[in-house]
């Protein structure tokens, strides 16, 4: 089983910064993609970022330019760089990895974006 712990959660003003990193441990040696996804009160999860062993990124529009995802798949680990952030991006971020027994989450850190 794959464990994921997240850190670096918190509260922010408006137009700062933050950074969030998550750690997968256990039978981590055959994960192929990792990401970010968030939930909003009263909202769906969405896709964050994601990023795979081969590189390949993506974004959801409404983060392009403004967040950032960097994965170490030799330390199992994802990181997003949060810049510019908004009130809209307060959530719970969630650690997603995927590897060859399925989808793996984790607990969850909060976001929250406010003056």
């Amino acid at each position: 089983q794959v464990q994921l712990v997240e850190s670096g959660g918190g509260l922010v003003q408006p137009g700062g910064s933050l950074r969030i990193s998550c750690e997968a441990s256990g039978r981590r040696f055959s994960i192929y993609d990792m990401g970010w996804y968030r939930q909003a009160p009263g909202k769906e999860r969405e896709l964050v970022a994601r990023v795979s062993s081969s590189g390949s990124v993506n974004y959801e529009d409404s983060v392009q330019g403004r967040f950032t995802i960097s994965g170490d798949f030799v330390k199992h680990t994802v990181y997003l760089q949060m810049n510019s952030l908004k009130p809209e991006d307060t959530a719970v971020y969630y650690c997603h990895a995927q590897d060859a027994s399925g989808h793996h989450w984790g607990q969850g850190t909060q976001v929250t974006v406010s003056s």
